[in-house]
């Protein structure tokens, strides 16, 4: 190991915190990766790229060498904290000290050159004169991470970039090399150095005419003006990506292979969508009154008439005030849609005497017991704290000794008895409030949090498979709607769309008034018109914004940071008619691709084979599920009987 260069001979270009390594590519958590920088540094005249821990770069990272050489003179600025992170992605409420897996010494050293392959988990340096080639993707929930190849073959360890910044390392990339994209994959970059001769020695690798077999002359036979033509367009290409100015980088295109099929990653977790049909018109669409009637849909004994009409017209307009209490218990399965009044009644008995027993379970714990009971205790520590910070500006809620509060406690603790496995996570309380506000009775208000649980509970489970997977659906829905604005943000790192997190986990409630949430979400509770509905309103804010962030100077920090400042800015009505266009522009398009539709429930998921996968089919139920067990708004046919 060659020893650490002096100050006077080693100068840093480029630092940026945040870039860690992965120990486990199919699993990223706290004690499956390694936090560290990633650098560029001077040595002796040569530059080089290197990563350290964040524990051997507090100790071993050179003392003087940031300068900026972007020519605006200005720091760096400080990383935007992204606000949602402590209170809408931690799942479990205990956690322990933090242990990083071991990190060992690689064959590629700290200030060492690549001889060989390295083992991974350790330091690095490479030299930009060994860098071959770059390849920039996504992962699991979107955060870039790029994969370095040395000229020897060897690709080092892959750095994902949980902060941002591949685009700002690009930049700093391109001072000393050019990065040309491959011919035949978007997202992987060719290294050169800044010499004209070293493009004139690459020629041979654009292979023009893809091979010298026999069937390029019968190619050139048949149509030589499109097969010549076709084999120069690469050189085209080539120099375009080679001679590009050193933004060049920031729009990446879907990897190609030779017969235009997408690429698949190095790591698992990330699957490239592309639309490729064109969309028609998007239909302009009205909101209409709200259901202001409720005897009138109800028979002689009670039972309502038409389940799909109330709902569609909820759909259209909402719920008046004074009837929310009743139709609620409706919307999210207190009372089946075709129970009689009579039945009714006797849910109520039942329900209140399953409540009260599972409430004195937990009433009826000691202290002396609590103390050996650190989940109970745990459970009750959170829900104390987030019950004291819920909605406080509501009169229902607001005061030291309201009464609210009580019912909020305590509805909670009980939720915990009823559905021990998941227990409280943070955000719950945002979901009970405004049930419990409409309702104002604890019972009811319990049973119809289970109701609205049933349909978000994956939200809260630990592993958060159905936020990674609700993001993915979204970016897919984006990348349908509008490409443009989608390959903007990805240009920016921020094409996982992870600053929705917050929307998505407890539906839109910090971004409305307290009003709007409570027509938002019984509009959402209808089912209609679509399966994921709640996505195609994350698409309209997107949609909303695009002005403002397409042809900006917006980064990964300020992008968040605009997005988190849109709380109580956005209009309802004018949203739900946007996402309510874009459903229908959809829905009309004949060649919207399969998974589009998937995700909108417009068709059967596909197996392998572009098969049905029936049993298994039926296992895999939306994250979004229409109310009721008779509404037929979850399937293509009940869509077009109840919407259309």
């Amino acid at each position: 190991m060659e020893e650490e260069s002096s100050p006077e001979t080693c100068r840093l270009v480029f630092e940026k915190e945040g870039v860690y390594l992965h120990t486990n590519a199919k699993r990223a958590n706290q004690d499956t990766t390694i936090p560290g920088f990633i650098r560029i540094v001077e040595r002796g005249g040569e530059p080089a790229l290197e990563w350290s821990p964040l524990e051997e770069a507090r100790g071993r990272a050179p003392a003087v060498f940031y300068t900026k050489k972007d020519g605006d003179g200005g720091e760096e600025e400080t990383n935007f904290d992204p606000g949602y992170e402590p209170d809408w992605a931690v799942i479990s409420t205990v956690k322990k000290t933090r242990e990083h897996p071991p990190v060992r010494e690689t064959g590629t050293a700290l200030c060492s050159p690549v001889p060989g392959p390295p083992r991974q988990w350790g330091p690095f340096s490479l030299p930009l004169s060994e860098l071959h080639s770059l390849r920039r993707a996504r992962f699991s929930l979107g955060r870039n991470f790029l994969v370095l190849t040395s000229r020897g073959g060897h690709p080092l360890p892959p750095l994902h970039f949980h902060r941002g910044g591949t685009m700002e390392l690009l930049r700093a990339l391109q001072r000393y090399i050019i990065l040309a994209p491959s011919p035949v994959d978007g997202r992987l970059f060719l290294a050169y150095p800044h010499d004209s001769g070293a493009l004139s020695q690459s020629f041979d690798e654009l292979q023009l005419f893809d091979d010298g077999s026999s069937d390029l002359v019968s190619r050139f036979i048949q149509d030589p003006y499109a097969t010549t033509l076709g084999g120069f367009s690469k050189v085209t290409n080539f120099f375009r990506g080679a001679l590009r100015p050193p933004e060049s980088p920031l729009r990446s295109h879907p990897p190609l292979d030779t017969h235009g099929t997408p690429l698949a990653d190095d790591e698992p977790g990330f699957e490239l969508i592309t639309c490729g049909a064109e969309l028609g018109p998007r239909p302009q669409v009205s909101r209409g009154p709200p259901l202001g009637q409720w005897e009138e849909f109800l028979d002689t004994d009670g039972r309502v008439r038409d389940p799909h009409k109330v709902k569609e017209m909820i759909f259209r307009g909402g719920i008046s005030p004074s009837l929310r209490k009743e139709v609620w218990k409706f919307l999210l399965g207190f009372y089946p849609w075709t129970s009689t009044a009579r039945e009714r009644e006797d849910i109520v008995r039942v329900k209140t005497d399953e409540y009260f027993r599972m409430k004195v379970q937990w009433k009826s714990v000691s202290e002396e017991q609590e103390m050996r009971n650190s989940l109970l205790r745990g459970y009750r520590s959170l829900i104390e704290r987030d019950v004291s910070r819920t909605d406080r500006h509501n009169k229902f809620f607001s005061g030291s000794e309201n009464p609210g509060l009580a019912l909020l406690h305590d509805v909670l603790m009980t939720y915990c008895m009823y559905n021990f496995d998941l227990g409280y996570v943070q955000g719950m309380s945002d979901l009970l409030s405004p049930i419990l506000f409409v309702t104002q009775n604890e019972v009811e208000s319990f049973w119809c949090l289970t109701g609205f649980m049933e349909l978000v509970h994956q939200n809260f489970e630990e592993s958060q498979e159905a936020m990674k997977q609700q993001l993915l659906q979204l970016s897919v829905l984006l990348k349908a709607i509008d490409p443009e604005l989608c390959d903007y943000l990805d240009s920016q790192d921020s094409g996982s769309l992870c600053f929705c997190f917050r929307w998505l986990l407890i539906w839109f409630k910090r971004e409305f008034s307290f009003e709007d949430i409570l027509m938002l979400w019984e509009v959402m509770w209808t089912g209609l018109p679509c399966s994921n509905f709640h996505l195609l309103i994350a698409c309209a804010i997107l949609e909303s914004q695009r002005g403002e962030l397409i042809g900006s100077e917006h980064d990964f920090n300020t992008i968040l940071k605009h997005i988190n400042e849109l709380t109580m800015k956005l209009d309802l009505q004018a949203l739900l008619c946007a996402a309510e266009g874009i459903f229908l522009q959809l829905d009309t398009c004949k060649e919207l691709p399969a998974k589009v539709r998937e995700v909108l429930g417009m068709c059967e998921p596909c197996g392998p084979n572009g098969q049905g996968t029936g049993v298994d089919a039926m296992e895999e139920e939306p994250l979004i599920r229409p109310s009721g067990s008779d509404s037929a708004a979850g399937t293509a046919e009940g869509r077009a009987a109840s919407y259309h």
